[in-house]
């Protein structure tokens, strides 16, 4: 399956999705996809990560290994396939304008829930499980992950157990796409209790495939199946993530047999060549929707200027990044969005690396040696420390690379690398950092709203929730989010969205730097693993998976 990279790539056709389900109508599910038949669970999967798993109230903000365990506990009320179509999960079908789900006008919605579904505790799922986590999301007070969408929505009624309905307070596209990464929480469980803190974090309860067992701090998590489920499966009995920090490590821990699944960084381009001759297991290289950027934090004088930007950019040397360190696995890029978006602009400036004009750029923006040969303007040096999760080798040997190339222009950059539950908890989500190398997935599903990432509202030290880490604000940026948002025809969409990508080009407030080409592997005789560009971890379908032989 490694030289298949292209099943998995989905087509401009495939991923016309979502926002259609408020005009012309979405691709979905033909049904749920589950059947009356279940299979007793049996065996066990070990999941390698290399980044651990903290947060677990999928409200509260997070990153995407915390995803990955949320899609094993909770259930959304729909999901999004490979081939972006939209799957019901705790809803009985997708509400759409030709259903009577969903007003012509966008505004009313009305949603049919899943009879029958539990908590894992054994309380029913009804609707008020589903108005509790929409209202709490909204409550000012509440540090919530995003509130965008959600914020529009008034008048939540449940007229039955299995019926809820709202109304917008204006069209909002990409909604229907939130709530397929929105995950709902027991009511029962969490009325009444601490935002942060409370006992349900200790001892998680879902309505999904799998239900808590125990977490080992900086080691690992089990989960047992639900014999309950709704859905088709589980099939394996238990589950365990491991969190592996150094990816040579995790690597060797695939190769050995100690793990069955590799994922999330999963196998470095470096190992490639050697995973592919491995016996007995599937390696595949699939294009994932995450991009890999050098994140400026916007609120540091020396990064205001957007010169100082465009300059760093110019010394950037991505080519021997991508070719050299990468193996030219990933493709590089000059958006936020992945090239399979049906919003992508594939005709923004490409990137040159050109150490001489970085070096004019700085001399006639102001930016002149001082002591050192650093640069410096107004008393204010450019001397920064980047970020990023410790352990990983590949976007080490990226810092070092950088190190040099912005040396060479006069600009001195320190390593300060950090674990990953100490570099993405208070010091990303406060903009602590200042600067970073992140892979970042901005959309929603298969919608490119980025609202949660480059809209000013959705500054979480300014505004207390978001995650424009960056602190960017840019007025232009924010009516194009809220223009390409407020329109339901797509087809209307794209020129608004491609727009949006030359501002950012233009304006460069992070520098995008490649686009995933994600290197995972499973033990062969594990069935069951199929890439999702569509979601943030690929153990969005573990329910299916299962061992033959």
């Amino acid at each position: 399956m490694h030289n298949q990279a292209s099943r998995f790539a989905l087509s401009r056709r495939r991923l016309l999705v979502t926002t259609a389900a408020l005009g012309a109508g979405a691709i979905v599910g033909a049904r749920s996809g589950y059947s009356q038949t279940k299979v007793k669970p049996s065996g066990q999967v070990v999941i390698g990560l290399s980044q651990e798993p903290t947060v677990f109230d999928p409200r509260l903000p997070h990153i995407e290994v915390d995803d990955g365990v949320y899609m094993s506990l909770f259930s959304p009320l729909w999901t999004v396939s490979p081939k972006g179509e939209l799957l019901p999960r705790l809803a009985a079908e997708i509400p759409t304008t030709a259903n009577g789900g969903i007003s012509a006008n966008g505004l009313t919605w009305t949603i049919k829930l899943r009879p029958g579904v539990t908590w894992h505790d054994g309380t029913p799922f009804t609707s008020e499980d589903v108005k509790f986590t929409i209202e709490s999301i909204m409550a000012p007070e509440f540090p919530a992950y995003s509130r965008t969408g959600h914020e529009l929505v008034q008048n939540i009624q449940t007229p039955a157990p299995d019926r809820i309905t709202w109304t917008m307070k204006k069209p909002f596209a990409p909604y229907i796409s939130i709530l397929a990464w929105t995950y709902i929480v027991p009511k029962h469980k969490l009325e009444g209790q601490p935002a942060i803190g409370g006992t349900f974090v200790q001892h998680p309860i879902g309505t999904g495939p799998f239900k808590w067992q125990e977490r080992v701090s900086g080691d690992h998590i089990t989960l047992l199946a639900n014999d309950s489920y709704f859905g088709d499966g589980p099939m394996l009995a238990t589950a365990i993530y491991k969190y592996i920090p150094d990816l040579t490590v995790l690597f060797t821990q695939f190769r050995t047999g100690d793990i069955d699944y590799i994922g999330l960084q999963g196998i470095s381009a470096d190992h490639y060549g050697e995973a592919k001759k491995l016996n007995d297991r599937t390696v595949v290289n699939a294009p994932l929707s995450f991009i890999e950027c050098f994140y400026f934090n916007l609120g540091l004088p020396q990064f205001q200027d957007r010169a100082v930007r465009h300059a760093l950019y110019a010394a950037y040397d991505k080519d021997s990044i991508i070719q050299q360190l990468y193996y030219g696995l990933p493709t590089p890029s000059e958006s936020y969005l992945p090239k399979q978006s049906w919003a992508y602009n594939p005709n923004l400036p490409k990137h040159e690396y050109n150490p001489d004009k970085a070096k004019q750029m700085f001399d006639a923006a102001g930016w002149k040696p001082g002591a050192g040969g650093i640069r410096e303007k107004n008393g204010v040096k450019l001397s920064f420390s980047n970020s990023t999760t410790a352990g990983n080798h590949l976007r080490e040997q990226v810092q070092q690379l950088l190190q040099q190339n912005f040396q060479d222009v006069g600009v001195a950059m320190a390593i300060k690398n950090l674990p990953a539950a100490v570099m993405w908890g208070d010091y990303w989500i406060k903009s602590h950092f200042e600067t970073a190398i992140v892979g970042l997935d901005f959309m929603v599903g298969p919608d490119p709203d980025a609202s949660d990432y480059l809209s000013s509202a959705s500054i979480a030290v300014k505004t207390g929730s978001g995650q424009n880490t960056m602190q960017y604000s840019n007025p232009e940026v924010d009516q194009l989010l809220q223009q390409g948002a407020s329109t339901l025809d797509q087809t209307k969409r794209i020129p608004i969205y491609q727009k949006l990508q030359a501002v950012l080009r233009n304006d460069l407030p992070f520098l995008p730097q490649l686009q995933y080409a994600e290197i995972e592997g499973t033990k062969a005789k594990l069935l069951g693993f199929e890439p999702n560009i569509n979601v943030r971890l690929n153990t969005w379908n573990l329910e299916t998976w299962h061992w033959i032989g």
